[in-house]
């Protein structure tokens, strides 16, 4: 819950419920930041807002404190079952869920809230029997909290508070129907409170907060910019065949010491993992087939530093909340304006600088002119000079590991063979590997 957005405004100026200021205190947080300051006024008169805010300005601890302030001025109804949620707080990735659940305790540790998350691609049983036990607050990625929902593990009657967080994303991923499908099976929108933040309040995200929220009232703060405002852009035009050459000058010349670079493929993402290993330039790849255990642990590597490079295609643009990378490269320049915002904010983060370079390739330089105009104004343009275009050495052979056999699942009605053609049930975790 770092920030480099704050105020002079105390979070005891706020009339927060004491559990709330002694959870803040001991969390070391004393102070607002733009996006809590102008938040938490109209939430804890209980009105709705449709917020626009970047990554790391502290919009997590703002909408946290306003469901938890929500939930203790209005307590649940003696009959209540335990399945039936308070809350539900709805995220585009994994990472941001965990991070959300991360915080969610941290601020919730002076509270008898029992607070669940909920995410696809492990522990399908396990979360689900936590749910069953009992849940006020439930956060998580939309695909496994629908899973769950239609298979009436939980309720959502009865709930107080729902949170959208990084909504524009939710419509990138395709989740919005999943979300309108939840949102019709609430009470009405003037039963309960409504808190959607996005890092951009476009028109298909108002359109979503009109129809589904009670009158929200529209934030930005006045330093909110659509790039962070210490990230120094910069873009090479190379050739196709320079790019690896060029982010070996680069990786060479500006010595990252902890980097990101974003492609588009999976495909690619290896190829660039094979010449920097190839280069001695240790690197892995995070990718949307990656398992879940394995992503956590690169997420954590790159955290303590004792991964210094990951080569990333855009499931991994948002959720990242991780201080200290210093460098964000555009491999591959995204084909959507939004997606370059979102990879450039994992670096400037918790009040330091960062550094963007992207690369303008010719097969997608005609991207370049959609995120001048999202940003309003031009990407400066860097020189490609001779000492920036290292020759590499071959690519290193990599092994990759296959997907295990349990989870390729055979079509229904195609036989398998003359032994064991009997199949066995199908497991309830069927679609756990929704996001």
């Amino acid at each position: 819950m770092k920030s480099n957005y704050l105020t002079s405004v105390s979070f005891s100026e706020f009339a927060l419920n004491p559990k709330l200021d002694s959870a803040l205190t001991d969390a070391g947080f004393h102070h607002c930041t733009e996006i809590q300051q102008l938040a938490l006024p109209p939430m804890l008169e209980g009105r709705d807002i449709a917020a626009q805010s970047q990554t790391g300005t502290g919009k997590t601890a703002a909408f946290l404190l306003g469901t938890y302030q929500y939930l203790l001025n209005n307590p649940a109804p003696d009959n209540r079952q335990p399945t039936e949620l308070r809350a539900l707080i709805l995220a585009p990735t994994r990472e941001l869920a965990i991070q959300i659940h991360k915080d969610a305790e941290q601020l919730g540790a002076n509270m008898d809230f029992k607070v669940v998350l909920a995410y696809g691609g492990t522990d399908y049983e396990k979360q689900r029997r936590k749910i069953q036990d009992g849940a006020d607050i439930l956060i998580g990625t939309p695909g496994r909290i629908i899973d769950y929902f239609k298979q009436k593990v939980f309720s959502l009657k009865k709930a107080q508070v729902v949170v959208l967080d990084e909504a524009d994303r939710m419509f990138d991923l395709g989740f919005i129907s999943d979300i309108r499908f939840l949102l019709r099976r609430m009470p009405d929108p003037e039963q309960r409170l409504n808190l959607l933040f996005s890092a951009t309040l476009s028109h298909r995200v108002m359109e979503l907060a009109y129809e589904h929220m009670n009158n929200p009232i529209g934030l930005k703060t006045q330093s909110d910019q659509i790039a962070a405002e210490k990230v120094n852009q910069m873009v090479f035009h190379p050739a196709s065949d320079e790019k690896i050459p060029l982010l070996l000058g680069l990786i060479k010349k500006m010595q990252p010491e902890r980097s990101i670079i974003f492609v588009n493929t999976k495909r690619v993402a290896e190829r660039v993992q094979a010449y920097l290993v190839g280069n001695d330039t240790k690197a892995e790849v995070l990718s949307g087939d990656v398992r879940q255990n394995k992503r956590q642990r690169l997420i954590k590597d790159l955290a303590s530093g004792d991964l210094n490079t990951l080569i990333a295609t855009d499931v991994a643009a948002r959720g990242l909340h991780i201080d200290g990378i210093t460098h964000v490269f555009n491999f591959d320049l995204p084909q959507n304006a939004e997606d370059y915002v979102h990879r450039i904010g994992r670096t400037a983060r918790a009040g330091a600088s960062g550094e963007a370079i992207s690369f303008a390739c010719e097969e997608y330089v005609f991207s370049l002119p959609e995120i001048e105009e999202l940003l309003g104004h031009e990407i400066e343009s860097g020189e490609l000079t001779d000492d920036l275009l290292i020759k590499p050495s071959p690519p290193a052979k990599i092994q990759r590991t296959k997907a295990p056999e349990h989870n390729q699942r055979k079509r229904p009605g195609k036989k398998s063979g003359s032994r064991n053609r009997r199949r066995k049930p199908a497991s309830a975790s069927g679609s756990s590997n929704k996001a």
